[in-house]
């Protein structure tokens, strides 16, 4: 057993301690070795301790809670199916999402955690399928004032979202209306950025229809085409996603009305078409064509876009 192993283990004994600053050293130990060292995530879990900081997420106390997460975090980068496997790991970090005595570190750390868990697509469903989950990361987007918990919350949406079976879901716990109120309410543009990447996802279902008309999410997404508006170029990319998926998947009622509301907005889907991403291209070009009259048929029907997924 090398020192690594030893350290791991003599930390794993330290959390068993009936003494709440031993418990606590210990923890903060296990995340400062898995932050610092890659090498000892794999060690850390297989020593055990996922099940310990697993149920050490419903500590009252915010100091073993936020690095209990973080621990679990910086593990999950390189031991997904180890965390994914054990019993209730889930139901915790649902427990720090939604509980009212999390504090702001935890409920960020939490939601990076489900990100990083959800890189892994056979991950998407059965995360996707914790409707208390989603639930709480659409309130938390449309709740919290803080950028970086929004930037991750979002990022956790977007990789549930690439499970197509998950959009609908998502629709009906509210995700159309937050995402909207972020784009209208919030300047910053890597967070409209990231909204607009999910928007982009979200429309790739038959309820997205209702759901955008409900907000005037058409008009929006227009106003982010209008060069007036300067979107960045992955935003208006994510527009024309978003619009593509909306005449495929929103009914003919959508159809006709991004064909009659797209009139302004034309010079900014050539635009993407023109000189977007090769997937950008791709998409405007397609859209474009559905527009113009042509068979809908022959639009990608591939809904996804890119994303960059590295932390």
């Amino acid at each position: 057993m090398d020192v690594h192993q030893r350290t791991a283990r003599f930390q794993l004994e330290r959390l068993s301690s009936a003494s709440e600053p031993t418990r606590i050293e210990a923890l903060c130990e296990l995340r400062l070795m898995s932050k610092y060292d890659p090498d000892s995530r794999s060690i850390i879990a297989e020593a055990g301790a996922v099940p310990h900081l697993t149920e050490i997420l419903y500590s009252s106390s915010p100091l073993a809670q936020e690095n209990a997460v973080a621990t679990l975090l910086n593990v999950s980068i390189s031991n997904r199916k180890i965390i994914m496997s054990t019993r209730g790991l889930l139901d915790a970090l649902s427990h720090v999402l939604c509980h009212p005595t999390a504090t702001p570190v935890s409920i960020q750390t939490a939601a990076a955690t489900l990100y990083s868990l959800l890189i892994e697509e056979e991950n998407r469903p059965i995360i996707g399928s914790k409707l208390d989950i989603v639930e709480s990361l659409i309130t938390i987007t449309r709740d919290t004032t803080s950028p970086a918990t929004i930037k991750e919350t979002l990022k956790a949406l977007f990789a549930i979202s690439l499970y197509p079976l998950n959009r609908s879901a998502m629709v009906e716990l509210g995700a159309v209306p937050t995402l909207f109120s972020l784009i209208v309410r919030d300047g910053q543009i890597g967070l409209v950025e990231d909204a607009t990447a999910v928007i982009a996802q979200v429309a790739g279902c038959s309820e997205s229809g209702d759901a955008f008309r409900k907000v005037s999410g058409l008009t929006v997404l227009m106003d982010l085409l209008d060069p007036s508006t300067a979107s960045s170029v992955r935003v208006r990319e994510n527009t024309v996603s978003a619009l593509l998926n909306l005449v495929q998947c929103g009914g003919e009622k959508s159809v006709s009305e991004v064909k009659e509301m797209s009139v302004g907005a034309l010079d900014g889907i050539r635009d993407v078409a023109e000189s977007g991403s090769a997937k950008a291209k791709s998409k405007g070009t397609a859209l474009l064509k559905v527009l113009s009259g042509e068979d809908r048929d022959k639009a990608s029907k591939d809904p996804r876009f890119d994303y960059n997924l590295d932390r």
